[in-house]
């Protein structure tokens, strides 16, 4: 009974470490994923709000002569664009391939908030993801504290049926000793 409870209690714990394993290595791999992301993000927002965008704005603007789109502006936002489908490319993610179509099609301010609002997701996803590791932590440490408690009952064990083993054999002599 106690060596099948061991044996149940091994294989949970090779299942648990094997789990850990590819979950570390899931989770180290989206960690980088979202560090290129949220870079990729940083550089659009650097073309977006650069001291250039701004003077260019401050000059150009006149609300008498106001035009919906001048061709540095669709330069910059292009610009933007290839830096994030680039980067969406080389990381394999939609989520960034959607955004730098919504960079070169739409307004900044939706792009803007679009960029702040998938930033968000990837703090909220990194927390899951933290909190799942140290779950998985802690089951990996209670499953190793409970298979040593269990080997150590199990030492005491064979030590109790070799005690008793021994004790048979005296017995069995001092029968033997006896009937003869």
């Amino acid at each position: 009974d106690t060596k099948a409870s061991l044996s149940a209690d091994e294989q949970f714990l090779m299942m648990l470490k094997e789990k850990c394993q590819m979950t570390d290595k899931e989770w180290e791999e989206r960690q980088k994923t979202r560090q290129l992301e949220m870079e990729a993000v940083s550089k659009a927002l650097a073309v977006l709000a650069g001291d250039d965008a701004h003077d260019l704005f401050t000059k150009t603007f006149n609300p008498a002569l106001l035009q919906k789109e001048s061709s540095q502006n669709s330069a910059r936002r292009a610009a933007a664009s290839r830096v994030l489908s680039n980067a969406a490319g080389k990381l394999h993610s939609p989520r960034l391939s959607t955004l730098a179509t919504q960079v070169k099609l739409d307004a900044f301010t939706r792009v803007i908030k679009a960029i702040d609002d998938m930033i968000a997701q990837l703090l909220k996803e990194k927390d899951a993801e933290i909190k799942h590791k140290d779950f998985c932590v802690d089951e990996f440490n209670t499953n190793q504290l409970q298979t040593e408690k269990k080997e150590r009952e199990k030492q005491d064990l064979i030590a109790k049926i070799e005690d008793l083993e021994m004790t048979i054999k005296a017995l069995t002599e001092a029968i033997d000793g006896l009937k003869a």
